[in-house]
């Protein structure tokens, strides 16, 4: 008997009375494949079941295991809704549904009519369409149906999170696994090849131990590279059998089906094995300890899929893979201490995700802010600007962040917001040739091929038959590889349909070989031998960011020429006339250009460009380049220094900064108006930086300045000296020693806060002495100096007594013929 049957009595009681009910119960306990048949049993939930599996595989299984035990086929009192296939009848009491359709059910009748109970399995994987289900459901039971039932099962439930958000939810843990697992770990040497280490790991425990093995690996590069190594070293009695999400449904159900007999099968899969599969046969698993997830860049809009290491959580359900059948066996190919340094759980989806079709739907709902609902993960708002920012290209909002008709039939098609663009152009066109060719595009999409060319036309004069029978279900009529035939078809929309989709894609090449510019100001490369490489222009329709390059990989792109889809899509381009600062020249260069994007068409010199532009163009230029580019002359800089401690020494005065960033952010106050006429570093290099920079303090604070930080030093011989400031240390003088006679003490500015140091110098204006101290100079170090002055500057004065004598700028003789 299944664990699981030891606690249907407290999940059918639990669900009579509380709106949410929290189920834990690790894999093995029969949570998908028996409770919700004892729930349909029991009759304790009015209306139909929907159970969300958040993988088509998974469905599919779940789905005929339930249907087998009721003696039926599936379509009968079980239900299976997924894209491309879905079997429901009249007599259906429970739809097993996967990632979207739960949405869609939702937006299409919020109340779920007829519905009494949604469960969400696996819901530790935290599947982004299952969060975003789980907060309408919330919603719609909220407002809508208290009567609505939910039930959250997971392997590994978060609860801390969960609790925060179900507070008052009975929490019922069920027992996993009916057989003990033996867990060993096998730490692989990091300085040999990664897929060497796993397969000879893999070759050993498959001669130690009998039964299958379950391999788990972080993606499809590594699946086939540990694949032909293994090929070289098992016995032909042993089966591998690859298992990841690009493989087509007939591929995956081949990996999951019991082994002929005499014959043990090695299931190479990535973490879509870790618990929501049921693998037939499986004794033995072998954990690298890795896998490959994708991280959305809000900033550049591509996922960059990154190896990484996996939970805690992720383990224990790798390890509980061998338990199912009998006493198992699990490597982990890590050190205990690694496992102890891993994360507890791992990151939810929705937190590195593209959410553009997630914030389609919360348009669609009617929610114009993702905090309005609850979330167990609210949506980071990064990503939900870039979702906006897509969406407004592909024309589904307006500036107002609403939805437009093209955006609710963009909503209503529940497909990518690409592919659902695209769909609904072809629409508009009410050419049933044309909504063909858009499902096959749809279709070649979705599920890419492995081709080292990039060229679409390729996939679109061969179409596979999957990709034929897909198209076939999107419009709804037969779509055969005749499409790929119909020339003129082709060169009339699909540049068209493309665009639609990639408006921010389309790319430019930069060096005439395989380096191109997309649209949206991001690089992108092609491989050296592709036969697109050189096209002077492309349709970017296939991207990805390898971990360690800079430009993103170009895998699916389109030829166009850039004249036909300017007439054909004119609303992707613009006119501008732009001013902009030519480096080598030095000087203002204005153009009139026809732009894509951020990519220039065509462009033309404009010999009387606006001075407005010119204005701003110059003031751009600065704030890229610095103020270092000006004309600083002294009397500028002191200002801006002297300004500067002002605010320092007097915090409550209310002045403007002075620094480089103040002035750089405030440029079009201070300078931009002064800019007419000037075109070229010549001209620019001859404006007065003084008499602008002055012009942003008024008349009071001028002079209030002028007292507090004066830019002279009325001397003992009424000789007014600069007084040169600095950030660092004191204002300094520099003075000839005579002027100063008869001065006992260095003269100070800011009230009396600062002091002044003194830069006594030679008749010659070379520095004899530099004090901040004159009072103890006179009585100290002067005698010194005076000695040697005499003899080398003897027509000018050098007294015993200079605190009493007379200041003076003149020579003993000029003294003397004065009197």
């Amino acid at each position: 008997m299944l664990p699981i049957f030891e606690v249907c009595e407290d999940i059918l009681t639990a669900l009579t009375s509380s709106p949410q009910v929290l189920l834990h119960a690790p894999t093995g306990a029969g949570k998908s494949t028996v409770l919700p048949l004892e729930i349909l049993k029991s009759g304790v939930i009015n209306g139909r079941v929907i159970m969300l599996e958040p993988r088509r595989l998974a469905a599919r299984s779940v789905a005929a295991r339930l249907a087998q035990q009721l003696g039926e086929e599936v379509g009968h009192t079980i239900g299976l809704r997924m894209r491309s296939e879905t079997k429901v009848s009249r007599h259906t009491r429970l739809e097993v549904v996967t990632e979207g359709v739960l949405t869609r059910l939702l937006q299409n009748d919020p109340m779920l009519e007829g519905v009494g109970l949604v469960i969400l399995d696996e819901f530790h994987e935290r599947n982004l369409q299952a969060d975003l289900g789980l907060a309408l459901l919330i919603d719609s039971q909220q407002a809508l149906r208290e009567d609505l039932r939910i039930l959250l099962m997971s392997a590994t439930l978060d609860n801390q999170g969960l609790s925060q958000l179900f507070p008052d939810a009975p929490v019922i843990t069920s027992q996993g696994r009916t057989f003990p697992v033996i867990r060993e770990y096998h730490p692989i040497n990091p300085n040999k090849l990664f897929h060497k280490e796993v397969a000879l790991a893999a070759w050993q425990l498959l001669q130690q131990e009998h039964g299958s093995l379950l391999l788990f690996l972080p993606g499809m590069g590594e699946i086939e590279k540990v694949r032909a190594e293994l090929a070289l070293m098992v016995s032909e009695d042993i089966l591998l059998c690859p298992l990841y999400g690009a493989l087509s449904l007939q591929a995956q159900q081949q990996a999951i089906q019991l082994a002929p007999e005499g014959v043990r099968k090695v299931v190479l899969a990535t973490n879509i094995a870790e618990t929501s599969l049921t693998i037939e046969g499986i004794r033995l698993v072998i954990d690298s300890g890795f896998e490959r997830v994708g991280q959305f860049n809000p900033r550049t809009g591509l996922t960059k899929l990154v190896k990484q290491r996996i939970s805690q959580a992720s383990m224990a359900q790798r390890a509980g893979r061998a338990g199912r059948l009998e006493e198992g066996v699990c490597w982990h190919l890590f050190s205990e201490e690694q496992a102890e340094r891993a994360a507890q759980f791992s990151e939810a989806e929705i937190a590195q995700s593209d959410l553009s079709s997630l914030w389609l739907s919360l348009l669609q709902w009617g929610c114009h802010d993702a905090a309005q609902l609850n979330w167990l993960t609210l949506p980071p708002k990064p990503a939900i600007s870039a979702a906006k920012n897509l969406l407004g290209k592909l024309g589904a909002i307006d500036a107002a962040n609403k939805l437009t008709p093209f955006g609710q039939q963009m909503a209503e098609l529940g497909s990518s917001v690409r592919t659902a663009a695209m769909l609904c152009k072809a629409q508009q066109s009410q050419n049933q040739s044309v909504i063909q060719l858009a499902a096959l595009l749809v279709a070649i999409i979705e599920e890419p091929p492995r081709q080292q060319d990039a060229d679409l036309r390729y996939c679109i004069e061969r179409p596979t038959e999957g990709w034929c029978k897909r198209a076939s279900v999107l419009c709804e009529q037969r779509v055969s590889s005749i499409i790929g035939k119909q020339d003129a078809l082709i060169s009339e929309w699909l540049p068209t349909l493309l665009a639609t989709a990639f408006p921010d894609y389309i790319a430019k090449s930069r060096d005439n070989q395989q380096r191109y510019q997309l649209a949206n100001g991001l690089g992108a490369i092609l491989n050296e031998s592709d036969r697109l490489s050189g096209s002077p222009w492309l349709i970017v329709v296939a991207l990805w960011q390898p971990e360690n390059m800079a430009d993103a990989r170009i895998s699916l792109a389109y030829p166009v020429d850039i004249d036909r889809l300017q007439a054909d899509c004119p609303s992707l381009f613009n006119k501008q006339e732009t001013v902009e600062w030519d480096e080598q020249k030095g000087t203002l260069l204005a153009w009139k250009r026809l732009q894509c994007g951020q990519l220039v068409v065509k462009s033309e010199r404009l010999s009387n460009p606006d001075n407005t532009e010119i204005r701003y163009a110059l003031v751009y230029w600065l704030k890229q380049n610095g103020l270092q580019q000006l004309n600083w002359q002294e009397n500028a800089l002191q200002l801006c220094i002297r300004c500067t401690l002002a605010k320092q020494y007097f915090p409550d005065i209310n002045l403007p900064d002075f620094d480089e960033a103040a002035l750089l952010d405030s440029l079009d106050e201070w300078l931009e108006p002064y800019l007419d006429g000037i075109t070229n570093k010549q001209k620019l290099q001859q404006i007065d930086l003084a008499s602008l920079l002055v012009n942003r303090l008024d008349w009071q604070q001028q002079q209030w300045l002028e007292r507090m930080f004066p830019v002279t030093y009325r001397a003992p011989s009424s000789h007014d000296v600069s007084i040169h400031y600095a950030l660092d240390k004191p204002p300094v003088i520099a003075i000839r020693m005579q002027e100063m006679y008869g001065e006992k003490a260095n003269p100070t500015v800011a009230q009396g806060k600062i002091t002044v140091t003194v830069s006594l110098l030679s008749p010659a204006m070379r520095p004899l002495q530099i004090t901040q101290d004159l009072g103890a100079f006179w009585q100290g170090s002067y005698k010194e100096i005076q000695k040697e002055m005499k003899g080398r500057y003897p027509k000018h004065l050098w007294p015993d007594d200079p605190v009493n004598t007379a200041p003076t700028r003149q020579t003993k003789k000029a003294m003397m013929g004065a009197k």
